[in-house]
């Protein structure tokens, strides 16, 4: 994908990796619109980055979604790249309902929904990406968190089929796939040492974003040992490994 010149809308842009990859964006020369739950979070990110914009959007309501698309393109009509990166990650007690069917929603039915809106403009656009951030959970399972790792290894098989589709067209399909990263997505994660450094892992992520050609999925070294443990034949390894230490 092209690194600059683009207008971006960016999903979960209020916080965590959402709002790094959006000062990351705009610092490079782009339009970028950051779309969240929470006005007044969004309104002090666009204080500070001046040309940047924040449009709320609630990914749990499909009624929200026609009004949010037809308003952030009156506004943006040269927007070309879309960042599936909202998500809620809750640790479940066996089976919580409630929890469930609130990540399937979040983390799953908001990226596919909101991509059927705007795939029709993107089409139009002579270029344009579709970015889906998944995380190597997809790939290895954290038990503490059934519904959020299925909803991502979702993304994953949803990215590639969406890819696979949309051979031959104007847009790409890139899917991100994040380490355990130093940010707010559950509690303690920012202050465990064991998690990716935030700004480490933006650096890691633009400069594999700008590689040429473009690479379909974005794997810094630290996932690997687990988006490749069954490439390797040691995913029994790396899942107990992973969900002793949890």
């Amino acid at each position: 994908m092209q690194t600059t010149g683009n207008t971006i809308l960016i999903t979960g842009g209020g916080s965590g990796i959402g709002a790094a990859l959006a000062h990351a964006w705009h610092a490079a020369g782009n339009q970028v619109i950051i779309a969240g739950r929470r006005q007044a979070v969004l309104d002090a990110i666009v204080a500070d980055h001046p040309g940047m914009a924040a449009l709320t959007i609630d990914m749990e309501d499909p009624t929200s979604l026609t009004a949010f698309t037809d308003g952030l393109l009156a506004d943006f009509p040269a927007l070309n790249i879309v960042v599936h990166n909202a998500g809620i990650m809750v640790a479940e007690n066996r089976i919580d309902l409630a929890i469930a069917e609130a990540t399937i929603a979040t983390n799953l039915l908001g990226p596919i929904r909101l991509t059927h809106a705007l795939l029709p403009h993107l089409m139009a656009q002579p270029a344009a990406s579709l970015v889906t951030v998944s995380s190597g959970l997809a790939f290895v399972p954290l038990a503490a968190t059934p519904t959020y790792s299925a909803t991502k290894a979702a993304i994953h098989g949803w990215s590639l089929a969406m890819r696979a589709q949309l051979a031959g067209s104007s847009i790409e399909v890139i899917e991100i796939v994040p380490p355990g990263v130093q940010t707010d997505l559950m509690p303690g994660h920012a202050d465990n040492e064991q998690m990716m450094p935030l700004a480490d892992f933006i650096d890691e992520v633009m400069a594999l974003l700008a590689q040429q050609p473009a690479l379909p999925e974005i794997h810094v070294d630290r996932v690997k040992f687990l988006s490749e443990a069954t490439r390797r034949g040691d995913f029994d390894t790396v899942f107990a490994a992973l969900n002793d230490a949890h």
